[in-house]
């Protein structure tokens, strides 16, 4: 039988084949969106109580000649904050004299106010609307 192997010995050739993988990747754009901004104006009318003060001034005459030797009447607070201030003046007759003339009382008076005046608030919104891919051919490069 070794005889028939020789005999018939001829090189085959068989050819091997053998299947290459690659793996790639590339952007595909599936679809846009677009973003607006649109800013609503309100009216609002706001409203808050303000304090303020003023002053009152009451004149009281008082019309009394000062002893001589008296000191002047020094400003004085009295208990409920009323401020005294002494009005002193110098007439003249044979000799000076002070005389009290008047006092000027003066009291602090909290007034409060409501007040209402509008005031412009803006306010901002955004919508998103979502857009279709493009056609194929329109001419945009797949890779970017």
């Amino acid at each position: 039988m070794a005889d028939r192997i020789e005999n018939t010995a001829r090189e085959v050739v068989l050819p091997l084949v053998e299947e290459a993988l690659r793996v790639g990747k590339r952007r595909v754009e599936t679809g846009r969106v677009r973003v607006s901004v649109s800013t609503d104006i309100e009216e609002q009318v706001v409203r808050e109580t303000l304090r303020s003060e003023r002053a009152e001034f009451e004149r009281v005459p008082i019309d009394r000649e000062l002893a001589v030797g008296e000191p002047a009447p020094a400003m004085r607070q009295e208990p409920d904050g009323t401020v005294v201030v002494p009005v002193v003046e110098e007439i003249l007759v044979v000799e000076k004299r002070l005389v009290l003339r008047e006092e000027i009382r003066m009291r602090l008076v909290a007034v409060d106010e409501a007040v209402e005046q509008p005031v412009t608030v803006r306010k901002q919104r955004a919508s998103v609307e979502r857009l279709p891919p493009p056609a194929a051919g329109d001419g945009l490069d797949p890779a970017r």
